[in-house]
């Protein structure tokens, strides 16, 4: 590195093959030197000659690409919270290694190399040293340390995952390519962090709070929604996207990264919650803090904070928008990451809510958390960041009331179970479900719910209703697990416990519905006068027919019924719902032979036409972590009803390990459709050298 021939130090070997092998850092890349903090790392200095006589090195770290915040490396061991350096080696050849503070700022670090006369004078500069440094999970002094190897495989390594969506009793599973080793994705990361408002406002003292786990989280659940600043990915939870990309068709966080890099810091569009919370765990992984994709079914969004989530109908059934935005979503994700809370008093460290979905303001801005999974379970709301909302994400009562055409407001349903359900991640032993719900709540009824319920302190009873004679009577919905494109029945019972006969109106209404409660139109609606006899069950059969669905179905495939019971001259009324994913076909993906390293392969995709009319302009998206970039394969020509499509495309792996190939189709009217297929890259052994190549 150095120019001209009378310099003592003639050339600086970072090593980073070695460095970045011992600090995990080897699958992001292998030839810049990327280290981890509390764990010390090794360069060699080439000389021309030995040092003279008295003559010494000093080491001066930059951090940040502004160079703003400056450290002297001491040549002594520090007391835990300094960099420090040991010098060995005589002669021709110094080894330095290098020690940083396991609370030491991440980013990118230039270190500059003097050597100093015994007076104290720069005899010679050797600089355009430069390296990053990430948190380190590994060292047990640092506030994201996670103790169990075969979790850090998972949090911070694994490059693949599984999301779960759809509806509580209809647990789909979304896999999607993480992919924070990928080119580029580290820089990337840090590009985002310098564009945060607080950088902007002021990078030094950003740059000097980069060593907490805490304000980075805090920062990163900003910056992956464009709210306010120049985030990564901007929200829409309806149709149309025409002027972007819909939510359900990515399958990867890499694409989107590079998308925002490339244009400037332009916010890509669209995310929904998922990929919100995706993204996100991309980001972290990346920076080296632990962190996991966490889904709650029937998930609350309590505007208000009275722990009631109150839905309003008016006497059709419609929605009534009350100037409240309080809803209870299908499902809703969020990321947890671990790491010790120093900042909090004993209890709370450990995983940590963050929420990049732009919902509410936190602090004047859209972020949320990181909070305490912990302080949620026992209803200490008083902890950083957000309790209280997400307390109510997993504990609201859902109150829902038909609004009569006199004003009067008549409370149909108060369910206290409803919301907290099924929270779920992915296993750290494979694509399973683990269910996390305990995480977060006591066992409903249970003594300690209820005390975790009073401490938070903000629970307001809602009284039940009092029947006169609708006690006896039930409402139960029952369907199959539909196919998008097909015909199918709902059944709605009525059962009389009473002993007398009971004459009703029945009104069940078919929406279209999109994950989060927003209505996207009525589908169907039946009305009928229904006679239930005593200890007996009425059955009613709704029809819902593919051609009358299709067209007011939204992007999610969600049907929403409503079984509404009135009885002439009672005050009371019963509703009950339900919530109808429809399934959509899966994508075969075949990957055979072997899976060898820099070895070209070819996958076979094939799809088969489930819906009664043709689909056009048919495209397949592949990308793999490892494997390929996001890469599109247009079909030929129209699909006709119940036709098969098979592509095929050919790529080469550049990473070894378990890799899988993430497909997506769309058309026309058939969009979204997923597929993958899992493999394993190894090297090729060569036996005649006697070692992998």
């Amino acid at each position: 590195m150095a120019n001209h021939l009378n310099r003592v130090i003639t050339e600086v070997d970072v090593r980073s093959h070695e460095n970045n092998l011992v600090h995990r850092t080897r699958e992001i890349d292998r030839e810049r030197l990327i280290i981890r903090r509390g764990q010390p790392f090794t360069i060699t200095l080439q000389c021309s000659e030995p040092l003279p006589p008295k003559h010494y090195l000093e080491l001066v770290l930059h951090v940040g690409k502004r160079d703003k915040t400056l450290i002297k490396v001491q040549k002594e061991q520090g007391a835990g919270e300094r960099w420090w350096f040991i010098q060995q080696g005589v002669q021709d050849e110094i080894l330095l290694t290098l020690h940083s503070p396991a609370d030491a700022i991440i980013g990118q670090y230039s270190l500059l190399l003097l050597v100093m006369s015994p007076e104290g004078h720069i005899k010679e500069k050797t600089d355009k040293i430069k390296f990053h440094l990430l948190f380190n999970p590994w060292c047990n002094d640092d506030e994201v340390y996670l103790p169990e190897e075969h979790l850090l495989q998972e949090y911070i390594m694994n490059e693949d995952g599984v999301i779960y969506m759809g509806a509580k009793d209809y647990i789909n599973t979304l896999h999607w390519s993480y992919g924070q080793f990928e080119d580029y994705v580290m820089d990337i990361c840090f590009e985002i962090l310098d564009n945060s408002n607080e950088s902007l406002k002021n990078y030094q003292l950003d740059n000097e709070r980069r060593g907490d786990p805490v304000y980075i989280c805090r920062m990163i659940s900003a910056m992956i929604n464009s709210n306010g600043d120049r985030g990564v990915l901007s929200g829409r939870w309806q149709e149309p996207y025409i002027d972007g990309v819909s939510p359900s068709h990515w399958t990867g966080s890499v694409p989107i990264l590079q998308h925002w890099s490339k244009a400037g810091a332009r916010a890509v569009k669209y995310g929904q919650c998922w990929v919100f919370a995706a993204v996100a765990c991309t980001v972290l992984r990346c920076l080296g803090i632990p962190t996991r994709v966490i889904t709650n079914f029937n998930s609350a969004h309590d505007v208000d904070g009275n722990l009631s989530i109150d839905v309003f109908y008016n006497e059709k059934l419609e929605r009534i928008d009350e100037g409240k935005k309080d809803s209870s979503w299908n499902f809703h994700c969020w990321v947890e990451s671990w790491m010790r809370r120093s900042d909090l008093s004993k209890g709370n460290d450990g995983w940590q809510v963050l929420d990049p979905t732009p919902q509410e303001l936190s602090e004047g801005t859209f972020c949320c958390g990181p909070c305490p999974v912990a302080a949620i379970k026992e209803g200490n709301l008083s902890v950083k960041y957000d309790a209280p909302f997400i307390f109510a994400e997993v504990n609201a009562d859902i109150v829902e009331w038909i609004v009569r055409s006199d004003g009067h407001q008549q409370k149909i349903r108060v369910d206290e179970r409803y919301v907290g359900q099924y929270i779920s991640t992915k296993s750290v032993w494979g694509d399973h479900r683990e269910d996390v719900t305990q995480n977060y709540k006591y066992t409903e009824g249970s003594i300690k719910e209820r005390d975790a319920y009073n401490k938070a302190g903000q629970r307001t009873p809602v009284p039940t209703n009092e029947r006169t004679g609708l006690e006896n009577l039930h409402l139960v919905i029952k369907h199959t697990k539909p196919v998008f494109g097909t015909d199918f029945d709902v059944i709605i019972e009525v059962k009389n416990d009473g002993v007398k006969d009971v004459q009703a109106q029945l009104t069940v209404l078919a929406l279209a519905m999109t994950y989060n409660s927003i209505h996207q139109g009525e589908c169907q609606r039946q009305k009928v006068s229904v006679s239930v006899h005593a200890h007996k069950v009425h059955r009613e059969v709704l029809r819902l027919r593919y051609d009358d669905y299709v067209g007011c179905v939204s992007e999610h495939h969600l049907i929403g019924l409503k079984a509404f019971l009135e009885v002439p001259g009672e005050n009371e009324s019963i509703m009950k719902t339900a919530n109808i994913p429809l399934s959509k076909p899966e994508l075969l993906v075949q990957v055979p032979g072997k899976a060898m390293l820099f070895e070209q392969l070819t996958s076979m995709i094939s799809f088969t036409n489930p819906l009664p009319v043709q689909l056009k302009r048919g495209v397949f998206t592949v990308e793999g972590a490892g494997l390929l970039a996001a890469t599109e394969v247009h079909v030929k020509g129209d699909i006709a009803p119940g036709q098969k499509v098979s592509v095929r495309l050919s790529f080469t792996p550049e990473r070894t390990g378990v890799r899988k190939l993430m497909v997506d189709f769309d058309s026309d009217r058939l969009k979204d459709v997923k597929g993958v297929a899992t493999l394993v890259v190894r090297k090729r052994y060569n036996p005649m050298i006697m070692r992998y190549f």
